[in-house]
């Protein structure tokens, strides 16, 4: 019995996965979910009446009596995703669709400590806060542990060190939480808005730090102990100046200097030269730039980024800046409650 109420829980995540990218009929979900005609028909009972489906009108396909057409019903199930930044937390809430309905933000002291932010966050969430909800993502600042959701040594905030942030969370809010690295959840983000068209990609992230998350074959790389992406901290220039991280000549330390001296020009070469590394290290064809600092001179950093990869024809390689602006990390960490929600973790 364990194993059939697994597969019925599957096959409604199938389901309801294939409603997300449009109206559909019954008969398309089992073609394109590989089940039998019976087994989508009961799905599909099950899922109108948890109100997670509702049938919308008719398609006439062919001779014959028109097909009825499946919807999701966006709004049934909502989730909460939070960003972390060094001096800012914002949360957003996100339907079933991954769209966001709402945002709310607010300071955070300088290198403010877990307490002091796990009741912020609670106040943000009590906002928004809905019985539709399936759980609060959060994308933090590395370094951390995905899987068990502790938050190890980030750079530039001292109180954090080894802190079991999911549970804590998940004990002040009273709703399943998930953690991951900003970066990553910004990548997810990506993943949701493009779908099969963006397989192999890098997300950078230029804030008050800088990372990459990393989109691979589809997934989401996030190494060994889901520590990969710490990009700003690899050494650019041996006698750099020093970097917070305890090195010197970082990526994130030389941009940063850059851009505080007010070379436009200088930080955005570095984010390029950074990204041709990258791309020649991982051969990846898509390139998405994100961040306060991208967005507040996108055409700076498109062109920066740009002049800086390879010429080769055949090696083409798309950059674009996020549409999804300053919503992207907290938005893709909505998302990642989602995607369990769906059964298919990012």
């Amino acid at each position: 019995m364990a194993n059939l109420r697994f597969l019925r829980g599957y096959n409604d995540a199938v389901v309801l996965g294939l409603a997300r990218s449009g109206a559909v009929t019954r008969v398309e979900l089992a073609d394109r979910s590989g089940l039998t005609p019976q087994a989508v028909s009961k799905v599909v009972s099950r899922l109108i009446g948890d109100g997670l489906l509702v049938e919308s009108g008719t398609r006439n396909v062919g001779v014959g009596k028109p097909r009825t057409l499946l919807k999701l019903v966006a709004d049934s199930r909502l989730a909460l995703g939070a960003q972390v930044e060094r001096d800012e937390l914002r949360v957003v809430l996100t339907d079933l669709a991954g769209t966001v309905l709402d945002r709310a933000v607010a300071p955070l002291p300088r290198d403010f400590d877990p307490p002091t932010f796990v009741e912020e966050l609670n106040r943000l969430v009590d906002g928004l806060r809905s019985e539709r909800l399936l759980g609060v993502g959060i994308g933090f600042v590395g370094p951390l542990d995905h899987r068990t959701g502790v938050v190890h040594y980030p750079t530039g905030l001292s109180a954090w060190h080894d802190v079991p942030l999911r549970a804590l969370a998940e004990q002040r809010l009273g709703l399943p939480v998930v953690l991951d690295k900003d970066t990553n959840t910004a990548v997810v983000a990506e993943a949701w808005r493009r779908g099969e068209q963006l397989r192999d990609a890098v997300l950078v992230l230029v804030g008050t730090g800088l990372g990459i998350g990393m989109l691979l074959d589809g997934r989401v790389h996030r190494g060994v102990r889901t520590n990969a992406g710490e990009y700003g901290h690899t050494t650019l220039q041996l006698d750099g100046p020093p970097c917070v991280c305890g090195r010197s000549g970082c990526i994130e330390a030389l941009h940063n200097l850059a851009a505080a001296r007010g070379d436009l020009v200088e930080a955005t070469s570095i984010v390029g030269v950074a990204v041709a590394d990258l791309v020649q290290l991982l051969d990846i064809d898509h390139v998405v730039l994100a961040g306060r600092a991208v967005l507040a001179e996108p055409s700076a950093y498109l062109d920066g980024v740009r002049a800086r990869l390879p010429k080769d024809e055949w090696l083409p390689v798309d950059v674009s800046i996020t549409p999804l602006g300053d919503d992207v990390v907290a938005a893709g960490a909505a998302m990642l409650v989602l995607s369990e929600f769906y059964g298919r973790p990012r």
